[in-house]
């Protein structure tokens, strides 16, 4: 087994270094003057450290490492409201979600938004989308013309395919989801719920948009579930990772010190508590195998990108919804202000976009629907508030954003400087003080160090204008 998935890696490796070697480095550059194809992936649940080009030495994730040696990544990207759905919908419509109707979960779109895909529609390009839709209403209504690979809630029939996770336990993520048309026709036969090789039927729909070779550029949005849970193991990975090899997070700790608003969420319940080495080794295994299947599917994407010619005009952006816990601080789930679940991969390649780059430069997922419009020469809407990272990307600029600030309902609140992080609890009066330069998984509170009485007071007064302010965007 170990053998077929070496030959298969290997023949995809070769087809990406092909890939890589075509792109050009020049900004508008392709057939014939043509605007460059746009590719957005996006994954679920993915911490910013699982990518071994990003100094992950556990991890085998050979496609994502070509990408990042082959375009910018920044580093310190970040979701704001670290759920699924909000997440999501500031991507799309490049608006905060205090302000486009999604603050959080249950949320819906405002209908008066100018949506990414709608925009690029609009200037000539194709718009189209795979995977999980998670937010209100239809794809078609939000600028998409079509779909394939569509996964969404509202299915009713069929037991749950898999409803049990690798290690036994009752799945509660993904309910009877199923794939479905843009229309709602729903196709349980394809498996309700998560199953272990979902990835490779989302990359299967992407790959039929791709190989339509279509005159006008096009917008491909894939948006795959993979790392979330249920943890499911891909067909082939089982013996991928050694749980008993698996290092633990370096700020693990088997329990959060104080219940920081979501402790009885779901997603925290998926661990038993205290958390254990043991456990968390076991996730791990499977999270980490899991991303190593979803790097395989996003080779088969970039290899028919390259297949039908399209490679070198063609645009990719990789990034994530959030991240996750799975152990740091003593959490399981998303619900927190700490970096590996607030901080997201980011990876943009393709014409126009430095070869091994690094940006320390802040900035939220919003950021990414002017950045690509700025790209690709289109026009973004006045009412994004979005801010293009592209001086950043041509090394005009070493920043757009002095701060980023984060929120959980009303029980979270954060700010981010370059070095300093704020973490406040209204509801408890608690506040979290930490030195990222020195201290970058913020294992010491120094928050009630008089030491830095005076970097307290000036964050605080940072985070609480912005609160009292209805949290608008910095």
């Amino acid at each position: 087994m170990m053998d077929r998935h070496f030959f298969t890696q290997a023949i995809r490796l070769l087809a990406l270094f092909l890939f890589v070697c075509a792109w050009p480095a020049v900004a508008g550059a392709g057939s014939a003057g043509r605007r460059p194809n746009v590719l957005l992936v996006v994954t679920d649940d993915q911490r910013p450290d699982t990518i071994h080009a990003l100094g992950n030495s556990v991890i085998e994730t050979p496609v994502l490492d070509a990408l990042v040696r082959r375009g910018t990544t920044f580093t310190r990207a970040i979701a704001p409201c670290p759920i699924c759905t909000p997440s999501r919908a500031e991507i799309m419509s490049g608006v905060s979600g205090l302000h486009n109707g999604v603050p959080g979960f249950g949320g819906k779109l405002k209908p008066d938004l100018a949506p990414w895909a709608k925009t690029l529609g609009n200037a000539g390009y194709h718009a189209w989308y795979v995977g999980k839709w998670h937010n209100n209403g239809r794809q078609s209504e939000w600028g998409y013309e079509a779909c394939l690979g569509l996964f969404a809630g509202g299915g009713r029939r069929g037991q749950m395919t898999c409803p049990l996770d690798w290690h036994g336990r009752q799945v509660t993520g993904y309910l009877r989801w199923v794939f479905q048309t843009d229309g709602g026709r729903t196709m349980p036969e394809k498996g309700v719920g998560l199953t272990p090789d979902i990835s490779r039927k989302f990359a299967d729909a992407a790959i039929r948009f791709i190989q339509r070779k279509p005159e006008k550029p096009f917008f491909l949005h894939v948006n795959f579930t993979a790392p979330h849970d249920p943890l499911l193991m891909p067909p082939g990975y089982e013996n991928k990772y050694d749980p008993e090899a698996m290092p633990l997070p370096r700020n693990f700790l088997p329990k959060h010190p104080f219940d920081h608003g979501n402790l009885r969420g779901r997603d925290e319940r998926l661990l038993p508590w205290p958390r254990t080495p043991e456990v968390v080794r076991k996730d791990l295994a499977v999270y980490y195998a899991i991303i190593s299947h979803l790097d395989e599917q996003l080779g088969r994407i970039v290899s028919a990108l390259e297949e039908t010619g399209q490679a070198e005009n063609t645009l990719i952006i990789f990034t994530s919804d959030h991240g996750l816990a799975i152990g740091s601080h003593g959490l399981r789930g998303k619900q927190n202000m700490y970096d590996h679940t607030v901080s997201v991969p980011l990876i943009l390649a393709g014409p126009g976009i430095p070869k091994e780059r690094r940006s320390d430069a802040q900035c939220y997922l919003r950021d990414l629907y002017p950045t690509i419009c700025e790209l690709v020469g289109v026009e973004a809407p006045g009412s994004l508030e979005g801010r293009s990272l592209v001086r950043v990307i041509r090394g005009e600029a070493n920043s757009i954003r002095p701060r980023v600030f984060g929120h959980f309902r009303d029980v979270q609140r954060m700010v981010r400087t370059e070095r300093w992080k704020l973490i406040h609890y209204p509801k408890l009066g608690r506040y979290q003080l930490f030195d990222l330069r020195n201290d970058p998984y913020e294992r010491e509170n120094l928050s009630t160090d008089p030491d830095q009485a005076g970097v307290m007071a000036e964050l605080r007064r940072t985070l609480s204008s912005w609160t009292s302010s209805n949290m608008p965007p910095d």
